[in-house]
């Protein structure tokens, strides 16, 4: 049995609309009675989480987390403590705003507890609502971020073909390394380096004395795959990316709707 159950949350413990099965549900709720902890692992910010959080019963819990941003942020459940955060410094997000003015995209700008919008696309603004993600629609220049806690940009275009080109200019260039990959067939995101789900996993195990070999992650798309290729025992939804299934050790039969519950009582349990 396995001390830790980490999540991707959209398209793998969610379904298409941001929903969450009973299945799953029911099967993280067996895992945490058995003392397992069930960590989400979102690109989102941890705010947005909260109803989930209660209808999985860890909201306001102590000794229960978040990994947020794409491992930019560790956070306990209890009070929204903030443990671990890494920012992207301000001179970096600058630039690579300005390499994505180039294309046709939204531009999300993620501070520690609030996302701002450039240029938002009507599919976008529904696609988070559907995930209960307040975003305010910017204005004025990004100098308005100077001083606050950038954690990501991204960039939003369901046209994969504009992302991939989004993601090349950002790589070439910003002359600074980046963590740059994709998420939910919509986004390109960018962190900074060194920033990753599976970093963040490891960093929050190393705090509760919880090895990578006892630690299952779930995922199904490509920033899900720096978490899945740390841990003992990595686990694909059938939805996933070819990507992804070709680094996991289990591929679960059911998709969103109900794989993690799968996962959990099939590998995690056991």
């Amino acid at each position: 049995m396995y001390r830790m159950i980490t999540s991707d949350l959209d398209e793998t413990l969610l379904r298409a609309d941001g929903s969450i099965s009973a299945e799953n549900i029911a099967a993280i709720r067996r895992a945490t009675r058995e003392g397992i902890k069930f960590v989400p692992n979102t690109g989102r910010s941890f705010l947005s989480i909260q109803p989930l959080l209660k209808r999985l019963h860890l909201w306001e819990h102590p000794n229960q987390y978040v990994i947020s941003y794409n491992g930019g942020a560790v956070v306990e459940n209890w009070g929204n403590q903030v443990l671990l955060s890494q920012t992207m410094p301000y001179a970096v997000a600058a630039a690579v705003f300005a390499v994505l003015q180039q294309f046709d995209v939204a531009i999300h700008v993620y501070t520690l507890k609030h996302l701002t919008i450039y240029h938002p696309r009507a599919d976008d603004l529904a696609y988070l609502q559907t995930r209960g993600v307040q975003a305010t629609r910017m204005r004025g220049a990004f100098s308005q971020f100077q001083s606050q806690a950038i954690m990501k940009v991204i960039a939003m275009n369901p046209n994969a073909e504009v992302r991939q080109a989004a993601k090349l200019a950002v790589e070439q260039q910003v002359q600074q390394p980046l963590n740059c990959t994709f998420s939910s067939d919509r986004y390109m995101e960018v962190n900074p380096v060194g920033v990753d789900k599976g970093v963040a996993t490891l960093a929050l195990g190393e705090r509760l004395g919880i090895s990578a070999a006892e630690i299952m992650a779930i995922g199904d798309n490509a920033n899900d795959l720096p978490m899945l290729t740390r841990v003992g025992c990595p686990v694909a939804v059938q939805n996933a990316i070819p990507a992804v299934k070709e680094v996991v050790t289990h591929v679960t039969m059911a998709d969103f709707e109900m794989g993690v519950g799968e996962a959990i009582d099939r590998w995690g349990l056991s």
